[in-house]
């Protein structure tokens, strides 16, 4: 029986869900707070803070009167940036506990609403429609887990309701990620993290220019974050004119 789009993408949500509710959670909280970390996971953290500044600066410095998603917001790092710009964040995650942590971390940080900003942290699936209509969209590593064609279905969904404009990252293709991602393959099932997808930007570019729901967007900037053992890209989709 052949596999339908929908059930690839549920199947990969689930492990992702099971991985970082579970099994990887206090790495996470750990890896993304200001804890002395190994070197390895030094250069994944500067690597990360590289990206979310890159994102960050690819959006308006004032933020007022926008609505903006971040999907996939982990801890809340980048939810709490946007809402020190005075954004009205919708912040979700499919890790209730990830969620926990971000709002723990919040209610720690109340300069993060000085401008007027404002978050609303959920746990669930971050295309729900039922979320809404958003002025801006990030998802800071949140589609590198699912095949190519999912991540677009998914951009697909955010695109019909969202104004301006769509910053996310995928896993660059190299041999250096090919290799790691087979090697990946032979650990038992239970101590492996969700596969990266490796993705070359011309094939996402093909798959961009050819979705009929992604006709009114255009390509805009894409800069590469490479740390140690982190390597991620970030790509911005506009609508065109805006």
């Amino acid at each position: 029986m052949q596999t339908r789009p929908d059930d690839t993408y549920s199947e990969r949500r689930s492990q992702i869900e099971a991985y970082f509710d579970r099994t990887a959670l206090n790495a996470w909280d750990q890896l993304t707070s200001d804890a002395p970390v190994s070197s390895i996971r030094a250069t994944v953290r500067a690597g990360r803070d590289r990206m979310r500044e890159t994102m960050l600066s690819w959006l308006p410095a004032d933020l007022h009167g926008t609505r903006v998603l971040d999907a996939g917001c982990g801890t809340g790092s980048f939810s709490m940036e946007l809402a020190r710009r005075g954004a009205d964040v919708v912040a979700i995650d499919l890790s209730p506990s990830q969620v926990e942590i971000a709002l723990r971390r919040v209610s720690q940080r109340l300069d993060t609403f000085a401008a007027g900003g404002h978050i609303e942290f959920r746990s669930g699936d971050m295309s729900d429609a039922a979320l809404g209509e958003f002025d801006h969209v990030v998802a800071m590593d949140s589609l590198i887990h699912y095949r190519a064609d999912d991540a677009v279905a998914v951009l697909q969904r955010w695109a019909e309701r969202t104004r301006g404009s769509m910053v996310f990252t995928f896993a660059p293709s190299s041999p250096l990620l090919l290799a790691m991602h087979a090697v990946g393959r032979v650990f038992p099932r239970g101590d492996r993290a969700p596969a990266i997808e490796p993705l070359a930007e011309r094939a996402l570019r093909r798959m961009l220019a050819t979705d009929d729901g992604l006709a009114r967007w255009c390509c805009g900037r894409t800069e590469r974050v490479k740390s140690g053992f982190y390597t991620s890209q970030a790509f911005e989709l506009r609508v065109a004119g805006a």
